[in-house]
């Protein structure tokens, strides 16, 4: 079991780059943060550029994967999406993980004058920008004409360090966007009902499960192995709060692994933040009690 970190960039860079450097420190396998212009309850403070904030954290560390939670049609086209991914491929020494999603109804949805779209469109529009995206990381010239991105002789060079392309990691929970998992993904990311249904611990881990199986099925109707697709649970705003020990932190990872989950992300605690405000030393608890045996168990180094 990989165990990672997800910090909002909304700090004082000096800040950022040192708890990225502790994190790395500390031994956990990878590092994430949003991409928005804003998000949620911290609208109108500090927030900034995804990519730009992780080039800056991978010219900082050495080991630590990286990793976007999530680009988004919303603010990403991919061919530029695509050039900035292999840029920040080849600064991260081949560190990096292609977090992308549907995208939501928040700002970011209509900072452009445009409506928000229905959720079936959302899908839709992901569907296509999935297949360019991974299509431009892996051919030399790309042409492309769907309903919503054309694209004309796009070429994006230089190939990425990672071979045969960077990971790309699709968050989904609803069938399309599973059936598209299926299809394109070498990781999927869950936080649970993203219906903002039951949040409790037996309705998250309910809809996890009928997540999983159709994600199972979906592989099974194109003959992939699941086993290819490594799982991502991201601890959301659920009602478990697995950062209150850490062997509440160990019990919380163990039903995940045997869900499959291969990853688990948390957000780093914020004294500021009204959800993630535990104790802070709890990230350095679970680096030194847990960390060495979830690792040895999934023969991580």
């Amino acid at each position: 079991m990989r165990v990672g970190v997800l910090m909002l960039p909304t700090d004082p860079w000096p800040e950022s780059l040192a708890r990225a450097r502790r994190i790395e420190a500390m031994g956990y396998d990878h590092l994430w943060t949003y991409d928005h212009l804003s998000w949620r309850r911290y609208r109108g403070r500090p927030w900034f550029s995804a990519l730009p904030w992780l080039t800056g954290v991978a010219g900082a560390t050495e080991r630590i994967r990286l990793g976007t939670m999530v680009a988004s049609p919303n603010l990403r086209h991919p061919v530029t999406l695509a050039q900035d991914a292999i840029t920040l491929d080849h600064v991260s020494h081949g560190r990096l993980i292609l977090g992308v999603g549907a995208g939501g109804i928040g700002f970011d949805a209509t900072v452009f004058g445009h409506e928000a779209l229905a959720r079936s469109e959302l899908v839709a529009r992901l569907t296509e920008f999935v297949e360019l995206l991974s299509r431009l990381l892996t051919e030399d010239l790309v042409s492309y004409d769907g309903t919503y991105y054309a694209v004309v002789d796009a070429c994006v060079q230089p190939a990425a360090v990672q071979v045969p392309r960077i990971p790309l990691a699709i968050a989904a929970g609803g069938k399309k966007a599973l059936e598209l998992t299926a299809r394109h993904a070498d990781a999927w990311i869950t936080f649970g009902d993203t219906m903002n249904g039951d949040r409790s611990v037996t309705g998250t881990a309910d809809a996890v499960r009928a997540q999983i199986r159709v994600l199972e099925d979906a592989c099974a109707a194109i003959d992939r192995d699941p086993t290819t697709i490594r799982r991502i649970f991201l601890i959301d705003n659920a009602d478990e709060r697995p950062l209150a020990s850490v062997s509440a932190f160990g019990d919380f990872v163990g039903r995940y692994r045997e869900f499959g989950f291969t990853d688990v992300v948390f957000h780093h605690p914020r004294a500021d933040d009204p959800v993630w405000n535990e104790p802070e030393q709890i990230v350095e608890e679970i680096a030194t009690g847990l960390l060495p045996d979830l690792h040895s168990l999934s023969g991580t180094t």
